[in-house]
């Protein structure tokens, strides 16, 4: 099951289900403002906190979540009455992307209902209301806390303020750079790739189907077990040149051959609703040739000799020769999870699987290996690695910025625990008996 919205709604089906069986009766659990908490809200968390850990003592865990879904309430309570605005476009978008990977995930609106008990139209409903509140929460909550700050010496008070025993254990993580040669595509190499797909396209207008051509066909992994089906989307999710032309067809209809970054497509068109396509597509994407890989691999392993000897550096060399995005760096390797120069093992092995970086000594260059681009191209590249990390208790000289980040963290939510309680002598809150005796921790 995805780990997305669609988790807890799926959970309410199997809630309402339950209660039209007449074993569970869904009620009002709180009051806050003008705003409801279900029992149900409730029994889903709970429920999708078992999926996840053991709950413990269940009636601590319930007035937890409850004194979460309070002060989650006293923010759309607080964005409600300050007219703070959540547009019909920003729900839209967010609705439209849940539920183009749910039709992608289940293949039908059939399986979807199937799977989650609801309805299209009545799923698109849960998560426009779900979706809206959560912004308005999130833009209330920055409101609140954009002005909230840390010193240098609030970082320190919070890291000693720790106990000893439980400062994370931090793992190995590296500073690297790279010079990367992608060898240009050659016109003959596209050209063929041209042919071999206006072949494919003469098939589908003569009456072969478009999705078992596709299936045969396609080099886009992820749509060509489907039949090339890319699920719904929306303007702005796809490159350019695919969505202009996806967007200019009627349904059946098959595009010109299309050229993006990734290769070439022909695309044809399911349908459309409203401002959504599901449309599927055959991607051929041109190689390039063994003799120019291997010139790219000579000139890298040229390049590396003379980075050791002395005669250019790593870092101008990789601005005069290397094809990559961090060419102008001087060949840095950013962390694309969080934008840091650091690179723990998980994304090392994912990467750069292929180096041995976990072997190598600081400033130690690499003979050059087989790369792929952002668009999986054949490419070759070198790597240094600048800096090793050793695994090792968190502490303030080689973690300040995630020690900084963990104390903002706490400030905010002090900020808004401090918040909660003066709202809540200003808000109507009214508890449902079996939750009268809840002692909220944070906010009351």
């Amino acid at each position: 099951m995805k780990k997305t919205i669609l988790a807890l709604l799926l959970l309410a089906a199997s809630a309402g289900a339950s209660a039209q069986n007449g074993t569970l009766v869904d009620g009002v659990a709180a009051v806050v403002g003008r705003n409801i908490i279900k029992y149900s809200d409730i029994d889903r968390s709970v429920a999708q906190m078992r999926l996840k850990q053991s709950v413990g003592n269940e009636a601590e865990t319930r007035c937890a979540i409850l004194e979460n879904l309070v002060l989650a309430q006293l923010m759309i309570h607080k964005g409600e009455v300050d007219s703070v605005e959540v547009s019909d476009d920003d729900v839209k978008q967010y609705v439209d992307y849940y539920l183009k990977n749910d039709l992608r995930q289940y293949g039908s609106k059939e399986a979807l209902r199937e799977a989650t008990g609801f309805a299209y139209d009545e799923l698109k409903e849960q998560y426009e209301r779900m979706i809206r509140n959560n912004l308005l929460s999130r833009r209330v909550e920055y409101q609140l806390t954009e002005g909230v700050k840390v010193t240098p010496a609030e970082v320190t008070e919070f890291f000693h303020s720790l106990p000893a025993d439980s400062l994370p254990m931090m793992p190995e993580r590296y500073e690297l750079s790279e010079i990367v040669i992608e060898p240009a595509i050659t016109e003959a190499e596209r050209d063929r790739v041209r042919a071999e797909l206006a072949s494919l396209r003469e098939r589908v207008v003569k009456g072969e189907k478009f999705s078992m051509l596709a299936t045969l066909y396609s080099q886009d992994p992820g749509s060509a077990k489907q039949g090339g089906e890319l699920g719904f989307f929306s303007r702005g999710e796809m490159v350019g040149e695919f969505e202009a032309a996806a967007f200019a067809l009627k349904p059946g209809e098959v595009s010109p051959i299309v050229e993006t970054k990734f290769g070439f497509h022909i695309i044809q068109l399911i349908e459309r609703r409203g401002n959504m396509l599901n449309a599927r597509h055959i991607l051929l994407v041109p190689k390039v040739s063994s003799d120019d890989l291997l010139r790219a691999r000579v000139k890298l392993d040229s390049l590396a000799a003379e980075i050791r000897n002395g005669s250019i550096s790593f870092e101008e060399a990789a601005r005069l020769h290397s094809t990559a995005a961090n060419a102008k760096q001087g060949g840095t390797v950013t962390n694309p999870n969080d934008g840091s120069g650091r690179l723990d093992k998980t994304l090392i092995d994912e990467l750069y699987y292929n180096v041995g970086i976990a072997g190598m000594d600081e400033g130690r260059i690499s003979n050059a290996v087989p790369a792929k681009t952002d668009e999986n191209r054949d490419a070759y590249r070198i790597v240094r690695l600048n800096k090793k990390h050793p695994a090792h208790k968190a502490n303030l000289t080689d973690d300040y910025d995630n020690i900084m980040n963990a104390a903002l963290a706490a400030a905010k939510q002090r900020h808004l625990q401090k918040w909660a309680k003066r709202q809540l002598s200003n808000t109507y809150i009214h508890l449902a008996d079996p939750y009268k005796d809840c002692v909220f921790k944070n906010i009351q």
